[in-house]
């Protein structure tokens, strides 16, 4: 056979192996150039798809059956030394594989299993490829650091994958997809330098300090590369003020994309449009959670620029969930991995970061840790209640220690103080009723989605709503548009809520009750309450409650080390208390900061197994608890729901059907399948049969007729 083909489109063009090879060895090294791993990038293109230099893959490109080409690449891989760019070709299609042990045969799923597999077989199909490897340098070991050498190694992975994706991509249409049609950074620095004229001078004390917390966060951007913390009070303006910091700091050391980082998908969109604002549509992109992706989905197919840039950020600023960020940085699915490489060289900023999940501290703060020391970012933890981890990132980098953006913290809470806190102590719910009944405007927060609905019915209906992720977040999107009329209009307004509403929801209410809770929650909570200083600081009160319902179990710490620091400091808001709070809720959850052991895994491996790349991909989760999805019919998700069911859905299709979705825990969703009143779809998301158990103002029954579900 004297010429060998990768890919055939769909109108005959067919695309040679040696092609695809080069084309994908370019984009990879310049990819992993951003980590100073070019070479290893190139080496990982060139050998990725050598065995399709077989009779066997020809044969499969005219609908033969199905063949490894990716093992063929890893053998020449291991020959030139080059084991762990081995492991990333092996697993460039099916995912990156742990790695395996010496005594591993060719009968184990692991890297060294498939090469001692493949060498077994090669006798079968000869490979035709006659060409030489580029020479690498060995590779990194980050001085016996084996949890950097596995970032390390993903990152080199997915700057394959992502290659190989749009080097297909680029030949199966025609022509290069459209990307990166996108502005400079230094374009977008002056298109926000633009924006903030307009505070230049200052009318309100509240601006000024808004305005000073900003001047701060411009000269800190111009500082060298670290990890940094930007602790502003609610209300300091500090999503801009670190919009500012990171878009001087990314023009200052050529840096190439700001990513933020944020706990809920509810928030996403308010801190997105606020972006859009400033730097304009297209140069900045979304990226939800809720929704996977069909991973064997051709890349030919076509998408606009916006969709495209979801699955490999490739855009100047990128909006995303702690629990996409995290979840991907510990993948080892090609879908997942694909964007990570696009994390090195940039400015990620974790808004509300006191909410990283307890049980995964370390690995959280162990990624952000080697990303600064190993892959040229910068991190920000950005909140009003900074988290105490300081000695975590002690480490897993030594030689950084986080450089706070506003020194002068205690000065701002004090000036910022816009609230006065009352506790009640334990109120029943009829005397909390009552209360609230009688306030014209006023946010109650509560820990249970059972007491918000129960609090919510007994409220008189008028002027009354009801918040929490039973609703579909469009349901919610649309309620808090119209909460935030009324609040402006000073009509009655009384809203119960779960805590969703805490974190970043820009609403301000004269007066706010929060069941007692973690500290940092009640702080977050009363940023709801006389956001703009409108009002004087006396009758803008936040009264703390308890109730006689049962703490949630994921809530017994948080409220221990809550009640701790309110027996010494009577303003759970200042920089004190939110200190003695964080480390008392250290203290008490012990060693459980790595609840996956992801951390200690990738540093010592699983009996004698080395980088156990996809078991710690499938033991790691941010969120534990174990959802499915129901999707909830209207008039503008039932076509969505329809490609979904008929097999026909895109991946676009998947990510817009995410805003008519509620997750449920596995026995209410089992629960309402036995009921009839959801059909599954597939294992993990179905659609509402029973239309009346989705309430216009609470959301999803999870009462099956049963009696068999129970709403929480």
């Amino acid at each position: 056979m004297d010429t060998y083909y990768a890919h055939i489109a769909a109108d005959g063009r067919k695309q040679t192996v040696e092609e695809h090879l080069r084309g994908t060895a370019k984009r990879a090294a310049t990819f992993a150039d951003d980590f100073g791993a070019g070479a290893y990038g190139n080496l990982a293109g060139i050998a990725h798809d050598i065995g399709k230099y077989t009779p066997g893959f020809q044969k499969r490109l005219y609908g033969g059956p199905k063949v490894d080409h990716s093992s063929a690449g890893a053998v020449e891989c291991a020959r030139i030394n080059a084991p762990l760019t081995g492991c990333c070709v092996v697993g460039h299609h099916g995912g990156l594989p742990d790695f395996g042990s010496p005594t591993d045969s060719e009968n184990d799923i692991t890297y060294i299993g498939r090469i001692k597999k493949a060498l077994c077989n090669r006798t079968n199909e000869s490979v035709a490829w006659n060409g030489v490897l580029p020479s690498v340098l060995p590779e990194p070991d980050f001085s016996q650091n084996r949890f950097a050498q596995s970032l390390w190694c993903r990152m080199l992975y997915s700057c394959l994958v992502d290659a190989d994706f749009l080097d297909t991509e680029a030949f199966m249409q025609g022509t290069p997809t459209a990307r990166g049609a996108h502005s400079t950074m230094h374009s977008l620095l002056e298109r926000f330098l633009l924006y903030v004229k307009q505070w230049k001078n200052p009318s309100t004390e509240l601006n000024r300090i808004r305005c000073d917390i900003l001047k701060s966060c411009i000269e800190m951007g111009e500082t060298k590369k670290g990890i940094f913390s930007l602790t502003v009070p609610t209300g300091g303006g500090k999503t801009v003020a670190s919009l500012a910091f990171a878009l001087h700091h990314a023009v200052r050391h050529h840096m190439k994309r700001v990513i933020y980082v944020i706990p809920y998908t509810s928030i996403i969109e308010q801190n997105a449009e606020v972006f859009r604002k400033i730097l304009g549509t297209e140069n900045v992109v979304e990226h939800h959670s809720e929704a996977e992706t069909n991973e064997t989905e051709d890349c030919s197919s076509s998408k606009a620029s916006q969709a495209l840039a979801t699955e490999n950020w490739d855009a100047p600023v990128i909006v995303t969930t702690a629990v996409q960020f995290f979840e991907s940085l510990y993948s080892s699915k090609p879908s997942k991995c694909r964007k990570l490489h696009n994390i090195a060289n940039s400015v990620i900023i974790f808004d509300e970061a006191q909410m990283i999940p307890a049980h995964h501290l370390r690995p959280c703060v162990a990624a952000i840790a080697n990303l600064v020391a190993h892959f040229h970012a910068s991190a920000v933890l950005c909140t009003a209640t900074q988290p105490v981890l300081g000695d975590l990132f002690k480490e897993y980098a030594q030689a950084l220690h986080i450089r706070e953006i506003c020194p002068n913290t205690n000065h701002l809470f004090s000036v910022l103080q816009r609230v006065v806190y009352r506790n009640a102590g334990m109120l029943s719910t009829d005397v909390l009723c009552d209360e609230l009944a009688t306030q014209s405007q006023v946010l109650c927060i509560v820990n249970t989605r059972k007491k918000a609905q129960e609090i919510y019915h007994k409220l008189p209906p008028d002027g009354s709503f009801h918040l929490s992720t039973l609703m579909y977040p469009k349901h919610r999107q649309e309620e808090l548009a119209v909460i935030r009329k009324r609040l402006q209009s000073g009509a009655p307004c009384r809203v119960i809520s779960t805590s969703l509403i805490e974190a970043g929801v820009d609403v301000d209410f004269p007066v706010v009750y929060r069941e007692l809770s973690g500290l940092d929650s009640i702080v977050q909570a009363a940023g709801r309450c006389n956001r703009e200083g409108k009002r004087s600081v006396s009758e803008s009160a936040v009264t703390v409650f308890e109730t006689d319902a049962a703490a949630p179990r994921l809530l017994k710490i948080n409220i221990g080390a809550a009640r701790e620091a309110l027996a010494s400091f009577d303003d759970p808001s200042s920089p004190q208390a939110i200190e003695r709070y964080f480390s008392s809720y250290r203290s008490l959850i012990g060693n459980g900061i790595d609840k996956s052991g992801a951390v200690q895994y990738l540093t010592n491996g699983i009996s004698g197994c080395l980088l156990p790349f996809r078991t710690v991909s499938e033991n790691f989760r941010m969120i534990d608890s174990n959802t499915k999805t129901v999707y909830i019919p209207c008039t503008e998700s039932q076509s969505l729901i329809d490609e979904i069911i008929s097999g026909s859905a895109s991946r676009y299709t998947y990510r817009a059907v995410g805003g008519y979705g509620v997750n449920i825990y596995e026995h209410h969703y089992r629960a309402l399948l036995e009921a009839g009143d959801i059909i599954a779809i597939d294992d993990t998301h179905a659609y509402l049969a029973n239309a009346s158990l989705y309430d216009p103002n609470t959301g999803l029954s999870l009462q099956a007729d049963n009696g068999k579900a129970e709403f929480i």
